[in-house]
């Protein structure tokens, strides 16, 4: 069951000050080879999954941008945990249809 909603925002810092966005579409398709429901916002993307799947990812954003040589990684990261069940509908359905 989905019980928590993560939202992410992954900063890197490059080496010589090259534009991040290519670094930002490699963390949206680890995210999106994770197989869980997200949604790609301007600032941050919000996935929907189980806490610990949320958790795992986080350490695969990180290890991807480790791979990529990324010096260092700001990882910025809310959670919205609802034992009985949360989906992003939940908080955002009514914006949707606008």
């Amino acid at each position: 069951m989905n019980d928590t909603l993560m939202s992410i925002q992954i900063i890197p810092k490059t080496a010589n000050g090259e534009d991040v966005i290519p670094y930002v579409d490699e963390a949206i398709k680890v995210i999106d080879d994770a197989g869980l429901t997200y949604r790609v916002g301007p600032l941050e993307t919000t996935v929907q999954g189980e806490m610990n799947e949320c958790l795992i990812l986080i350490q695969k954003l990180n290890d991807r941008m480790v791979e990529l040589e990324i010096p260092s990684i700001i990882s910025q990261v809310k959670f919205y945990h609802v034992p009985e069940g949360i989906t992003i509908e939940t908080l955002t359905g009514k914006y949707d249809e606008l």
